[in-house]
């Protein structure tokens, strides 16, 4: 009796080129989400400082590397698009660069500091969502497009991977990093309402960006508008100006308590006081936020009432954030 014929197993054809990317850009934003929420990887392993960014910087040079590549495949004139095959290959190694500069970054361990890890993960995302943004702009725009060169151009995901070398390589140093943004922010905030309180006027800029747009439309009505300021919301009564100059000073205080934290890291801190830098941030962190609350309460029509309950919120960070730091 004869033996049945064993039936050969069917191979799926290959998608399309254009399929394929959009399928890739799916998985590149689902690692994306994962690598958003992930966490270190635990291992019994020493970590070894000079090999984790050494390999860090290695995985940054081949995303970059694949990303040219891919785009010199796909956005090139007036050659057709490559076959199924290939672009099956060029994804593949796409995937496996993203991949693997996720990997480093999940081999940093925790006891390394949460704040060198989160300068390293914000890294990381910027590689995996410029590489996302590429290959979403490859598919969607055809080769033929006139503005395809002008979308490339823009991606980041080259600039990307050429920070990864800058990031700090130590907590202390992450830290210092973050001191100084944090400075930079209360800095700008503390000169904007100076210079509001200079001009008495802290609605110029938007007034005047109003009036230009409406110039040309007489027939709307003054109020008709949804948001226009009323003549008596613009400027502060001499009751807000009262209220409004120790709140300056605040802000002085805490640009000025920002800069002397900064300053005692630098000097006093050690690479190996990790927990210590990173509560450090924490709360320094919550300043700048703070000053914006404050900063908002004290546009006109001023509520006393909020100014005076942003004001202890500030004052409480600022005492917090001395004590921790002391």
């Amino acid at each position: 009796m004869a033996s049945a014929a064993t039936p050969v197993a069917s191979v799926a054809p290959l998608a399309p080129p254009l399929e394929q990317l959009q399928h890739l850009a799916g998985e590149l934003r689902l690692l994306l989400l994962e690598v958003r929420v992930g966490e270190a990887r635990e291992t019994t392993k020493e970590f070894n400082r000079e090999t984790f960014w050494r390999r860090l910087n290695e995985a940054a040079v081949k995303v970059s590397r694949e990303a040219t590549t891919l785009t010199e495949v796909f956005s090139r004139l007036p050659l057709p698009l490559p076959s199924s095959q290939e672009t099956q290959r060029f994804c593949e190694q796409v995937h496996a660069a993203i991949k693997a500069i996720i990997a480093v970054y999940y081999s940093l361990p925790k006891d390394q500091g949460i704040t060198l890890r989160k300068l390293v993960r914000s890294a990381t995302v910027d590689i995996v969502d410029g590489m996302a943004q590429l290959v979403e702009v490859l598919y969607l725009n055809p080769a033929q497009s006139p503005e395809n060169n002008d979308l490339i151009s823009c991606n980041n995901v080259w600039v990307a991977c050429q920070q990864v070398p800058q990031i700090p390589r130590d907590n202390k140093a992450a830290a210092l990093l973050m001191l100084t943004k944090s400075v930079d922010l209360v800095k700008d905030a503390h000169e904007e309402m100076e210079q509001a309180m200079e001009e008495c006027d802290p609605y110029s800029g938007l007034l005047n960006d109003y009036e230009e747009d409406n110039s040309n439309n007489h027939s709307v009505e003054e109020g008709d508008i949804l948001g226009s300021p009323n003549n008596q919301d613009l400027y502060w009564s001499e009751e807000d100006q009262e209220l409004i100059i120790p709140c300056l000073a605040l802000v002085r205080a805490s640009k000025a308590c920002l800069k002397k934290i900064r300053i005692s890291v630098a000097e006093n801190g050690k690479k190996d006081q990790v927990a210590q830098l990173d509560d450090i941030v924490d709360i320094s962190d919550e300043i700048s936020p703070s000053v914006d609350d404050l900063a908002l309460s004290m546009y006109p029509p001023v509520c006393h009432l909020t100014v005076r309950i942003s004001s202890a919120k500030l004052v409480s960070v600022l005492k917090k954030a001395l004590e921790i730091t002391k």
